[in-house]
């Protein structure tokens, strides 16, 4: 099939979309609230990141590299180390709050792992579970409420924009800086072996510390393939556009459909618009300018391109409203051949599936002869504020987030992620946990400790070393084609203020466009729309900030 450009896929796209409004205009914003500026890192004395300190342990199977492919263990330690020397709570009652992706776990009282965390901590634990559904709605009355009753730890979910969150930080919770920066963090061994690029990707407000963050690997949201099925479909190496658009419709036929998508995902548009080479969002040239993806060509075709694979049948067609955990569900009984998910879902999806199917990360495919990028992840999933205390409370606060920030191959990182052996986990014959039943319900996704802190991540999928194998070699394979958003990190009062809303609105157009609700020739003004009421001062804001931390 001949290679089809950007301009000509632009002009069919343009042609064939349906006429019908634009989506509900913004209403008309205000300049920035200038008491906002306290949260900008320009003119500001900046605090030292924590010096990173990495912690001894064992040698993994499949080495790191410094552009960011993770370390791979292929078999699980066979001798843990002990990360913390001593208990680190007083026997007081230590209140924290979470998103969640689980069900809600069992009380306290009959949950074992619960239990078992506590005892490790040496506190009580008042958890309070939120939904991701829930999150923005729960956060925000969390964060108009009183500052007594403000949770000791809350998980900050960098999933979504809370209108006004750094303000909301700097004025709440405690700064941490006098107990993190520089060689202070020393005095939390597994917190100082936290890399420099999720504090960097946390960043500052107003020049200081105020979280710990969660660090995450390299490689962002990722299409997740029915390997099988795509192989079945002429999938092959070094795959183009036009072989991808081939591939799609060949293997959706009757019920099956080999691409699915979820609510709020834009069709899985991180996956395309990087394989497109687009800005993922922000890029900053060379003279500290910020440009907004919206506005570049190269994302407007991977819209394009979506519009075409959704009017060609390829697409599930409840790719507008069905839930991330029923497309899940459609994924591994095979009714969908793929779906958009963060790099971090690999463990669920093979073991999940094993015996079902065979998963893989997709490789980008090319356009216009032009080798595909993928989505360079922010490096903190999200980042852990305290409440305001005494110090003696705030450095206790901090010790337990240390213990949960122990590394592989400890025995506080078992603990966390697996339970009590004999309990909650066996060892399967190369020594890898197997939860038993009760794991299977008692464990730290229902009980999400690893949002309050977590140790930096590494690639191992239990009993499955051809996994870590596969997931290894990908990463080295698009790692150095990671697109990064130029504004993790940095403060914008625009977007704390307003960024939700101006996201939504563009949001909606693409999904308006690629559902064939909206024609293409829509975009250019809905983005015209967008830098007016916010966009434009976003990027002067983000190019200040950019420049004092540069």
């Amino acid at each position: 099939m001949p290679s089809m450009s950007r301009r000509t896929l632009l002009r069919t796209v343009a042609a064939g979309g349906a006429a019908v409004s634009v989506p509900g205009l913004l209403t008309a914003c205000s300049s920035s609230d200038s008491g906002d500026g306290g949260v900008s890192n320009a003119g500001k004395k900046l605090a030292p990141w924590p010096a990173y300190r990495p912690a001894a342990g064992p040698k993994p199977d499949l080495a790191p590299t410094d552009a960011g492919v993770q370390a791979g263990y292929t078999s699980y330690p066979s001798e843990l180390v002990k990360s913390v020397s001593r208990t680190p709570g007083d026997g007081s009652t230590v209140r924290v709050m979470t998103v969640s992706f689980g069900t809600p776990p069992k009380p306290a009282s009959s949950n074992r792992f619960w239990t078992a965390v506590e005892k490790a901590l040496g506190v009580k634990i008042e958890y309070t579970i939120i939904s991701q559904a829930d999150y923005q709605k729960k956060m925000a009355t969390v964060m108009a409420g009183d500052a007594d009753a403000l949770p000791d730890i809350i998980n900050m979910f960098a999933g979504f924009t809370l209108p006004r969150e750094a303000q909301f930080v700097q004025r709440r919770a405690e700064d941490l800086t006098p107990y993190l920066s520089g060689d202070a963090v020393t005095d939390y061994p597994n917190l100082a072996n936290v890399p420099t690029h999720a504090w960097r990707d946390m960043g500052r407000i107003g020049g200081r510390i105020y979280g710990v963050p969660l660090e995450r690997p390299l490689p962002g949201s990722t299409l997740w393939l029915n390997q099988d099925m795509f192989a079945d479909s002429g999938m092959k190496a070094g795959w183009s556009a036009e072989d991808f658009t081939a591939v799609a419709r060949q293997g959706t036929r009757g019920r099956t459909y080999m691409l699915g998508a979820a609510n709020g995902s834009l069709f899985g548009n991180a996956y395309h618009s990087a394989a497109h080479n687009a800005p993922q969002r922000w890029a900053v040239t060379k003279d500290g300018t910020f440009l907004t993806a919206a506005a570049d060509e190269r994302y407007k075709a991977s819209i394009a391109f979506q519009a075409q694979l959704r009017r060609n049948g390829s697409y599930h067609p409840d790719a507008t409203s069905i839930s991330q955990i029923d497309l899940t569900t459609l994924y591994y009984n095979g009714t969908v051949g793929s779906m958009q998910d963060g790099f971090g879902a690999y463990l669920p999806k093979y073991r999940e599936s094993k015996g079902k199917m065979s998963p893989a990360a997709a490789l980008p495919y090319s356009v216009g002869g032009e080798r595909g990028g993928i989505v360079a992840a922010r490096r903190s999933f999200g980042y852990t504020v305290l409440k305001q205390a005494k110090k003696e409370r705030i450095e206790l606060l901090l010790r337990i987030l240390d213990y949960l920030a122990a590394p592989f191959g400890s025995q506080e990182w078992e603990l966390v992620h697996y339970g009590v052996e004999g309990v909650h986990f066996t060892r399967g014959k190369d020594g890898s946990p197997e939860f038993t039943k009760l794991g299977e319900v008692e464990n730290n996704t229902n009980l999400p400790l690893k949002y309050l802190a977590e140790g930096p991540q590494v690639l191992f999928v239990p009993g499955m070393p051809d996994a870590v194998r596969a997931l290894h070699a990908w990463q080295r394979k698009v790692v150095p084609h990671a697109i990064r958003d130029a504004s993790f990190g940095l403060q914008s009062a625009t977007n704390n203020s307003q960024g939700a809303t101006l996201k939504t609105f563009l949001d909606d157009t693409v999904t308006g466009i690629i559902a064939g609700r909206l024609p293409l020739s829509e975009w250019d003004a809905a983005v015209r729309k967008w830098r007016s009421r916010g966009g434009d001062r976003m990027a002067d804001e983000y190019a200040k900030d950019y420049a004092a931390n540069t």
